[in-house]
């Protein structure tokens, strides 16, 4: 068996939950290094780039139109148009402005995005995301006014040895605003993760190995 298949299907049993869904985070590993995956017939891949996932990806997808590519590196607006083109999932919904491109781009291509919005936990300076107090208008915003598919909360929890809290704030934070899905969870995190409903995990090193 594959060495990347065979790690694959240990995250898998490690799971061992089919409604968890693990996405593979291909960025950076070259379209070769990670086609025993997409041969595995696995559906979810991870890319924090639009031009290097449209290079990779813009053919590969004609012939595996099942595959589902998820943004989930931070977005800039001038790429939101190419995002809406290539990606089935965008796990950075991060503002109004961004939000209002998504969804203006949506409907001139007659695609519809599953969005997670995500949410600055910690209130780190340096990270994308929107504030635990903004959340609530911004969520409304988004559904009400723009009608864009929100289907849950990401975070990317503080580096503190916190972890099992920011994952209990983000599930009840969650819960609140009614929505299934979650986007927590890291090769490092996932299986705490898990214990706090994660839905989607996003597993790189552990499936395709250290990167260069």
């Amino acid at each position: 068996m594959d060495l990347i298949i065979k790690q694959f299907e240990n995250i898998k049993s490690l799971i061992n939950n089919s409604n968890v869904k693990i996405v593979a985070v291909s960025k950076t590993f070259s379209y070769d290094h990670i086609e025993p995956l997409v041969k595995h017939k696995h559906v979810h891949f991870g890319e924090n780039k639009v031009q290097e996932a449209k290079s990779k990806w813009h053919d590969i997808k004609k012939k595996n139109p099942h595959i589902n590519l998820h943004m989930i590196g931070k977005l800039q607006s001038n790429k939101a148009k190419e995002a809406v083109n290539l990606f089935e999932y965008i796990h950075t919904l991060d503002s109004e402005k961004l939000a209002n491109l998504l969804a203006k781009f949506e409907k001139a291509a007659n695609k519809k995005i599953k969005y997670f919005i995500q949410v600055n936990v910690g209130s780190e300076k340096q990270k994308s995301g929107i504030g635990i107090e903004m959340l609530d208008d911004f969520y409304y915003y988004c559904i009400k006014e723009l009608n864009i598919d929100v289907i849950g909360l990401m975070a990317i929890p503080p580096n503190d040895g916190n972890q099992s809290i920011h994952f209990k704030n983000l599930m009840e934070l969650n819960k609140s605003l009614g929505l299934k899905e979650l986007s927590i969870g890291m090769s490092g995190d996932f299986q705490e993760a898990l214990k706090y409903e994660a839905t989607f995990v996003r597993i790189g090193s552990s499936i395709f190995g250290n990167r260069v």
